[in-house]
């Protein structure tokens, strides 16, 4: 018989190497080089992760003949040899190789997933999705590395197949429930059930519940709503109005004529029953519409697609003025792209749930376009036309003409930088080949867009613009809109039956009959309760990480105007503080830098 003899030693030394083992972590990382034809080195590439509670010795990726070439996605592993804790950050150091040229490497982004035992992480292991899926974490870069530069942080940018558990806002675990049911609501009643979970911590949207029927409260958003851009101001009637049926022809669907459309009823707050609340549901749901196509895609995201295309195609990277944009247009073609992917694909969001739908697209913005013009993109000359700069109680008006000063001081400083003169902005080629691209690719020749640049003025009212219409203006209009969207009938996203030819006195059972069913209605609120929550990597407005604004003449520009955007946060913060309803989305530290999400 054979006896089992214990060594303690033995024991604890198996002890330790289990728990080491336990703890264990690989992960696979695929670096990603921008697939332009200079974008790839000879250089070595180190790499290392950093979580919350350790990080991971460097590791070479590109060893013997394997180089970062252009386009190219390199795989590596690495295994962590104690607890890292939550990955935080990815850390790239780039060190010039003995006898290879010393090249410049432009890094797209960095994906992080974590494995268990060689093996992709299952359920239950750190790191999986709701599905078993390996969380993948990327890690946006987008910008050039030299090997003096030292070390390069990234922070994640994007975490796909994550929990939406720690959204602060609404319970995207509970909209999911009723995803699937295409029924129509019970009545208010189910409504405000709904709302009691979802809504219940976001003061805006309780307010919204509680005033949304007042009509002062209705001309209210369109002030400080979501939607600030549409409200115009009617100064005089023409004494002879004549306007005849073939005037208004073309601009009439269907055939319809001026007689027949005389004959639709005009809704007045003195109309029985709820006549009056039911018309002004159909002006928020077109509003919503115009907001989220309009005044968000067209005027924030499309305009930044197209001078980040512009500046990239035109402006090469040492241009003053393509230093100065790019940290503000950089993420708009990723953005851009993930949303036509997504929220403007067939089976999307605007496909699925918006009363658009994906045909009235084209149509929307090809009319929004040529309507557009320059002054109405640039904010004093914006608010004066439309009557609104001088309203008392207009917060956006207010915020958005600081905001908008604080940008152009800084803009023309950085233009005094550079240009001595107006001759010089005319002699600047690159500068007008990069005008002359964004007239070729935007809006109606006639919409008074400078064709050239002229003067030092002119060339920092349109960065300014741009500046602006990327960080400010996309805060306003993105991160407002789950607050007003929250009590659906608000700003319902499309209705179920056509709009009253007819004033019958409905009930609130017939209101509730128009409004989308359960499934569109939660379709929307989960969608805008992702796109409302800041980036991961938010970075404010005005603050940058590219070396350039580390430079001695330029640091003065970039303190003066962060101190200038901070005092315009502290007076903001006074005046909420007196306001039963806060205007929070202009408060520049709580603008992102770019459009970010």
């Amino acid at each position: 018989m054979l006896k089992v003899i214990r060594c303690p030693v033995l024991t604890s030394c198996l002890t330790s190497c289990l728990t080491a083992m336990a703890s264990c972590h690989e992960f696979e990382v695929t670096v990603h080089t921008s697939p332009g034809p200079t974008c790839g080195t000879f250089s070595r590439l180190w790499l290392n992760l950093i979580g919350s509670q350790g990080e991971t010795p460097p590791i070479s990726v590109c060893e013997g003949d394997h180089h970062l070439l252009p386009g190219s996605a390199r795989p590596v592993r690495l295994r962590a040899d104690g607890p890292l804790g939550r990955l935080l950050l990815v850390r790239l150091r780039l060190e010039a190789r003995t006898g290879f040229p010393d090249l410049d490497w432009h890094c797209s982004r960095v994906e992080v997933r974590e494995l268990a035992g060689g093996r992709e992480a299952g359920p239950g292991v750190t790191g999986a999705g709701p599905e078993g899926e390996p969380q993948v974490q990327e890690f946006l870069c987008d910008r050039w590395l030299r090997p003096a530069e030292g070390d390069v942080e990234l922070r994640s940018g994007k975490c796909e197949n994550s929990s939406s558990s720690s959204i602060p806002d609404a319970n995207l675990h509970y909209l999911k429930g009723f995803a699937g049911r295409a029924d129509p609501w019970a009545g208010f009643a189910e409504l405000e059930e709904v709302f009691a979970h979802i809504g219940h911590q976001n003061r805006t949207a309780g307010f919204v519940k509680a005033h949304w029927k007042e009509d002062w409260y209705f001309g209210y958003q369109c002030l400080n709503g979501c939607n600030p851009l549409m409200l115009h101001r009617t100064r005089l009637l023409p004494p002879n109005l004549s306007v005849t049926s073939d005037m208004l022809r073309p601009f009439l669907s269907g055939g319809s004529s001026l007689e027949q459309e005389l004959e639709n009823p005009v809704f007045l707050p003195s109309d029985a029953g709820c006549d009056w609340l039911l018309a002004k549901i159909w002006v928020r749901c077109a509003d919503f519409q115009c907001h989220q196509l309009v005044s968000h895609y067209l005027r924030t995201h499309m305009l930044g697609e197209l001078c980040c295309v512009a500046t990239l195609r035109q402006l090469p990277e040492p241009h003053p003025l393509h230093q100065l944009l790019m940290p503000h247009v950089r993420t708009s073609l990723q953005i851009n792209l993930q949303a036509r992917m997504t929220l403007l694909a067939a089976n999307g969001v605007f496909d699925k749930a918006s009363g658009s739908g994906l045909e009235a697209i084209p149509v929307l913005l090809s009319r929004a376009s040529d309507r557009i013009c320059y002054a109405s993109l640039c904010v004093p000359e914006d608010l004066k036309q439309r009557g609104v700069d001088t309203l008392p109680q207009s917060h956006y008006a207010q915020d958005a003409l600081r905001v908008w000063g604080a940008l152009h001081r800084f803009v023309l400083c950085w233009v005094d930088l550079y240009y001595r003169g107006d001759d010089e902005v005319l002699q600047d080629s690159e500068l007008q080949h990069w005008i002359s691209d964004i007239n070729a690719h935007s809006f109606r020749h006639s919409s008074g867009f400078p064709p050239t640049f002229r003067t030092k003025a002119e060339v920092s009212t349109f960065v300014t613009m741009i500046i602006f219409s990327c960080s400010a203006l996309h805060a306003a209009v993105n991160f407002s809109q789950l607050d007003f969207s929250l009590w659906m009938p608000n700003a319902p996203a499309s209705m179920r039956r056509p709009p009253p030819r007819v004033k019958s006195s409905p009930t609130e059972d017939d209101v509730v009959s128009f409004l989308p069913d359960v499934n569109s209605t939660c379709r929307i609120q989960m969608a805008l309760t992702l796109l409302s929550q800041p980036a991961l990597d938010f970075v404010p407005l005005c603050h940058y990480k590219e070396a350039v604004f580390r430079d001695p003449a330029h640091c003065g520009l970039v303190e003066a105007v962060q101190a200038d955007l901070a005092a315009i946060s502290d007076d903001i913060t006074q005046r909420n503080s007196q306001l039963e309803l806060p205007y929070l989305y202009l408060s520049p530290g709580g603008v992102e830098n770019s459009v970010a999400i």
